[in-house]
């Protein structure tokens, strides 16, 4: 007879075994050699928890208990790995690996902190508790199995096959990842990766800024300087040319700082808050705009500062590609986020794949989890709704 073949499962990924059949062909086989296997495996998977639990029970006492237990249980997801590998091969179960421990800690946490978090691992512990009731379990399939073998063989399709479903159930159990811990981490991972992009962008930004505009005035500050002085004596009324433009230099330098210092973070939001500084950034729109801001108390300085640049970000594209007459922008707390809402009646048809740093606005917030939302249809108007999550800032006034 034609041997079946496996089939994938489009909804987790893992491999569909056909029905039990009354045949000995290569599936059966590996389910038989992993239900021989259960013994030996179980025997070192129990051996391994009794000596950690025991061991670390007894030493709790001391300075060195609880970090054995956090070893014992680091060694377990080691265990865990190698029944994952061992179900994928011999009964075609696919489990994902759960993200290393390191992920959900940083190096600076310091040895406590880590070592709390190797306590309280939930994968170390599913594992060591696989492995503990693994071992009964163990001596019971290999001795049906076997037994099978010379006894019921003309059976044993079926029998290994509802022995096997049975492992493969406590497999998906207990050594697959935990859902929302993975989701979490991976957002995480993610998360980070867009800060230190984003950050790594704005350093490049501002090293640009400074290359191109301040020091390339100040180094031609520097150098008429230093013609006017050779000219002082010999030519007093071309030095005196040399110094006046050298005073126009440094006031286009002094400028163009500013602009660079309030790129990075204006004083007027750390002075006087959110709706100071957004009304600032409003007055130098090309549109006019309407600025609401109902908020009692000010959030954190982080908060405010992604607020700020969303906004003027929104407005540097309202007035560079809306075509709009008019524009508002509120901002108002609700319950513990802060919503912020901006309007044009402009042409619309904005999208975060139009190359306008809707992108990026997007995975700026994303990071904080925040979310943005675009409504934009073509003719307009747009309407664009960023949310941050509150942090109160206990130790500043109140925005007036």
């Amino acid at each position: 007879m034609t041997e079946p073949t496996l089939a994938t499962d489009a909804r987790n990924g893992t491999e569909r075994l056909p029905r039990a059949r009354f045949a000995y062909d290569r599936h059966t086989w590996k389910e038989i050699a992993h239900l021989l296997a259960n013994l030996p495996v179980a025997l070192l998977g129990f051996t391994y928890v009794a000596t950690v639990l025991f061991t670390g029970a007894l030493l709790t006492a001391t300075v060195i208990g609880f970090p054995l237990l956090a070893a014992g249980l680091m060694g377990a997801r080691q265990l865990g790995k190698l029944e994952r590998g061992r179900s994928r091969a011999l009964l075609g179960v696919r489990v994902d690996e759960p993200s290393p421990l390191s992920l959900l800690g940083r190096r600076r946490d310091g040895f406590f902190p880590q070592l709390w978090m190797a306590l309280k691992d939930p994968v170390g512990w599913r594992t060591m508790l696989y492995d503990f009731i693994r071992l009964p379990w163990g001596i019971l399939t290999f001795t049906i199995t076997l037994t099978s073998l010379f006894v019921l063989w003309p059976v044993l399709p079926f029998i290994a096959r509802g022995l096997a479903n049975a492992d493969r159930a406590m497999v998906r159990a207990l050594l697959s990842p935990s859902d929302e811990l993975e989701r979490r981490i991976a957002e995480l991972e993610s998360d980070r990766g867009v800060v230190v992009d984003t950050a790594a962008a704005d350093l490049r930004r501002i090293e640009r800024d400074l290359h191109d505009g301040a020091q390339a005035r100040l180094v031609n500050l520097a150098m008429g300087l230093g013609l006017a002085k050779e000219k002082l004596l010999e030519d007093p009324d071309a030095a005196a040319s040399m110094v006046a433009e050298a005073h126009g230099e440094v006031k286009l330098a002094l400028q163009e700082l500013r602009d660079l210092a309030r790129g990075i973070h204006p004083a007027v939001l750390t002075d006087r808050g959110l709706d100071a500084a957004l009304s600032a950034v409003a007055s130098r729109c090309t549109v006019p705009v309407k600025v609401t801001a109902d908020l009692m108390t000010r959030p954190a300085a982080a908060i405010e500062g992604i607020a700020y640049f969303t906004v003027s970000e929104l407005l540097q594209n309202v007035s560079k590609h809306s075509g709009a007459r008019s524009a508002s922008v509120d901002v108002w707390r609700s319950d513990n986020r802060l919503l912020i809402q901006v309007w044009d009646d402009g042409r619309g048809g904005a999208s975060l794949d139009g190359g306008t740093g809707m992108a990026g606005l997007a995975d700026r917030l994303g990071a904080v989890d925040g979310l943005f939302v675009i409504e934009s249809p073509i003719g307009g108007p747009t309407t664009i709704t960023a949310e941050l999550p509150w942090r109160d800032r206990t130790d500043e006034p109140a925005q007036g």
